[in-house]
Formats: structure tokens, sequence, C-alpha cells
């Protein structure tokens, strides 16, 4: 490799580092994100410049199919379908990283004793961990995009077939290393789609984003491994970044929930698993209309509004951004508090958000606001439940107990606005919801927003 390519290639890896700092705030996030691109657009053109490729019009029709796909993808997602598009995407890169590794393993075959152990170890690394994010990243595609059912999906002895494939993973690994062939390497790719559907069906609906930044993590990895394998500084690079920044959002996210990442993924194996789904309560609550709902708010001093997943589906994140700005210019202080685990993904909330023009001051994380909701006259709730829901500080044995969640029961006055009674992610009731203080606004978010709306300018 030429001296200026391996120098081309150190600065697209520097790219990458301050791409992925210039993403930790709003302000230079697009930045960031631009000069990751760029980078990773100089790395993918540079092996055409100094290198005699063979099959160079297969490799460009590849290329422009993909960029199609992915332009298109891209500008086509609704915010609401972010998550499964990144697992989607983020599936792909692990299949791809699989597959490079396994026509590797094929070329390194007749050189197979001037190999060293370490490369045939990172190539079987490649092929078994970038085959599992491939299937548990499809698998997760398909629960949010409800393909398939959000349930944890388990059956009678999965824990011993699950532990069979990862001895065979492991018997298939050393094999790969000892005794490399081509019919070993596929044997490997083929264990590692079970152990990917087989980590991932047993997860619940609101476990899943957690999942995705794992198997995102597990993707970095691969691509880290197939860069030794391939003796590609960007690729070790970038996916060293990929699998330490995914692995230390798990934890986060996981930490943000109050549960660890074993009972994350293993939990419904016990009947501890986020579960989904549930039936509608038929308890009286308390509700009204939107012009009762107005008064609550255009009398407030104080208001806090606590987006969720149904603001996101119901796209309504305008018309929400003008009530706040007619309440604001009523003279009350309204903040939007954010749930590190509000909508399907970290930051899906904040994305949402900023779309709407919402100024990023009034974005205030949990631990900033929690504070503040005792001194509060109405919390609005829109599309949220569980991070609200009581039952993770009162009920031992919940899904989500010990998950830290916003205050809200602690205001003086708390809106729901709700499509109907049925419970959230969790499948549990939300006992605030029949709190005396707390009145419900049905409907969908978007048209009872708008009707909010009108009746508060009313005032």
């Amino acid at each position: 490799m030429p001296t200026w390519v391996q120098l081309v290639y150190l600065a697209c890896a520097i790219c990458f580092i301050l791409a992925l700092k210039g993403l930790s705030g709003p302000k230079t996030a697009r930045a960031g994100n631009l000069l990751g691109a760029a980078a990773a657009v100089v790395a993918v053109v540079v092996p055409f410049i100094y290198l005699d490729l063979k099959h160079v019009w297969l490799i460009v029709a590849a290329i422009a199919v993909g960029t199609v796909i992915g332009v298109v993808g891209a500008r086509r997602v609704q915010m609401t379908q972010m998550p499964q598009m990144v697992a989607l995407f983020n599936g792909v890169g692990g299949g791809a990283a699989a597959l490079v590794a396994l026509l590797e393993l094929d070329e390194m075959l007749p050189h197979a004793d001037d190999i060293s152990w370490f490369t045939l170890a990172a190539t079987a690394f490649t092929i078994l961990v970038g085959s599992v994010s491939f299937a548990g990243s499809v698998v997760t595609f398909a629960k949010l995009q409800e393909l398939m059912t959000s349930r944890p999906v388990v059956f009678p002895g999965l824990p011993v077939v699950f532990a069979l494939a990862g001895v065979a993973a492991v018997v298939l690994g050393v094999l790969t290393v000892t005794d490399p062939s081509m019919f070993i390497g596929i044997d490997l790719a083929v264990i590692g789609l079970v152990i990917g559907l087989l980590l991932v069906l047993p997860v619940g609906g609101a476990d899943v984003p957690i999942v995705i930044s794992l198997l995102n993590a597990f993707t970095g990895l691969t691509v880290a491994a197939s860069g030794y394998v391939l003796s590609n500084v960007v690729l070790l690079v970038a996916g060293t970044l990929v699998g330490a920044s995914g692995t230390y959002l798990t934890m986060l996210m996981a930490k943000a929930m109050g549960r660890s990442v074993s009972n994350i993924l293993f939990g419904a194996l016990k009947g501890g698993s986020t579960l989904g789904a549930g039936e509608a309560s038929d308890r009286p609550v308390r509700s009204a209309g939107p012009e009762d709902v107005a008064i609550l708010l255009g009398y407030a001093d104080r208001v806090i509004i606590v987006p969720g997943y149904g603001l996101a589906v119901a796209q309504a994140q305008h018309t929400l951004r003008e009530l706040v700005d007619v309440l604001i210019a009523r003279g009350a202080k309204v903040d939007y508090a954010i749930h590190p685990v509000a909508g399907r993904m970290p930051g899906h909330m904040n994305v949402l958000l900023a779309e709407a023009q919402v100024p990023y001051e009034q974005l205030i994380e949990m631990d900033e606001i929690n504070g503040e909701f005792k001194n509060t006259d109405v919390v609005l709730v829109v599309g949220a439940n569980d991070v609200v829901n009581p039952a993770a500080k009162t009920t031992p044995g919940a899904p989500i107990y010990g998950m830290p969640i916003l205050n809200a029961d602690e205001a003086k006055q708390v809106v729901f606005m709700k499509r109907s009674m049925r419970p959230g992610f969790a499948g549990i009731e939300n006992e605030l919801l029949f709190d005396p203080a707390t009145t419900l606004l049905f409907g969908d978010a978007k048209d009872s927003l708008g009707k909010l709306l009108n009746a508060v300018k009313a005032l």
C-alpha cells in the first residue's frame, strides 16, 4: 500500500473520530454527520485509484444499486420508522462483513499454512458475529415494523438449543483456525444466523431498541476484525469506534431502564422481560374535552410536556410546538421532559422535535427536570406511558420496576393524551391514569392537539 494511501486512510480515520465527536451535540451534529459521510466516500474511492481491481463494472453497479436504495429509503422513511431503518441498515453491514470474511477465507485456503492463526481467528469471528448481527437485526426490524409479534417468542427447550448453538459456534470457530475450509466457514455462518434468531426472538417490543444498539456494537466489532484481516486501517478504526460507542450506548440504555443487558436478552426465559401488548382497561377515569384542558393550560404558570412514541406516530410535533409557543406567549414557562428511552431509540424525541423547530434549550433531560415536577402546575403527556408509570418505583415484580422515570406524578395536574386505555409496551396499567389529579383527553394526538391549540387561543 503506497504511503499516500496510508496517509489518506489515516485522515479518513481521524475524520470518523471527529464526526463521532460532532454527533455529541445538536449544534455540531449535522457537520459531524457530513464529515463522516465525506470520509467514507473518500475511503471507498481510493481503492479504485491505486489498485488494479477486477470486475470494476460489477463493483460500480453494486455501489450504484446500494446508493439508490439508501437514498430512496432514507428520504421516504417516516420519523416513526427510523429505528427499524437503523436496524435494517445495521444488519446489512454485519451481513456484508460476514460475506467479505467468507470470500477472504476462500482466498486464504490455498496458502492456509502461511496464514497466522490470529488472522484465521479474526476471520472466523467476523463470519460468526456478522451473521449473528444480520439475523438478529432482521428480527428487530420485523418486530418494530409489526411484521411479527412484538411479544417475546419462546419455546420449550430454547435455552438448550441456544447453548448447543453456542458450543457448535465455538467448535466451528476452532476448526476454522486449525483446519480451515469453505464448508466449515459456511457452517459457521449458518450457526451465526441461528444464534442471531434465538438471541432476539425472546426479546419484548420495549427492549428491542436496546438490542438494536447491542447488534450495532456487534457489527462494529466485525468491521474492525475484517479491517485486521484486510489490513485496512479505515475499517479497523471505524469498526472500533462503532463497537465501542454501541457498547457504551447499550449500557446507558439498559441503565436508563433500570435493568441489566442479560435480563433484557434472557429475561423472557424466566418471565421477567418486558412483554408488550396488553388489554385495554375498563376502570373509570376522569376525561375531558379540549376546552377543559385548554383552561388548565391557559392559566398555568409552569407546564412540562412529556412526549412519547404516540406523538411520533401521529406526526403531531409541529402542532405541539405551536401550542407551546402560544403558552409561552401567554407568560407560561414551558419545557419538554425527555426520557432517555422515550420513543424507540435514544434521541428519537430530540430529532422529532428538532424537525418541528423546537429550540434545543427547551429539551430537558430526565435527571435535570425531575426535581421541577413538584412545582409544576400541569404536565401534558403526549403519547407516552411507561416513562411516567409510578409502577417503576412502587411495584416490585412489574416489568419496568427499577426503571428511572419522569416524576410526572408529583405535579399538581396531569393531562394524558391517549388514543385508548391500552397500556404501553410494558403491558401493565399505569396507576397515574386513575389518579384524582389526572385528566385524560382521548383521540388522535394531532387532531386533539389541533383542537386544544384553537381552544387555548380562544381563551
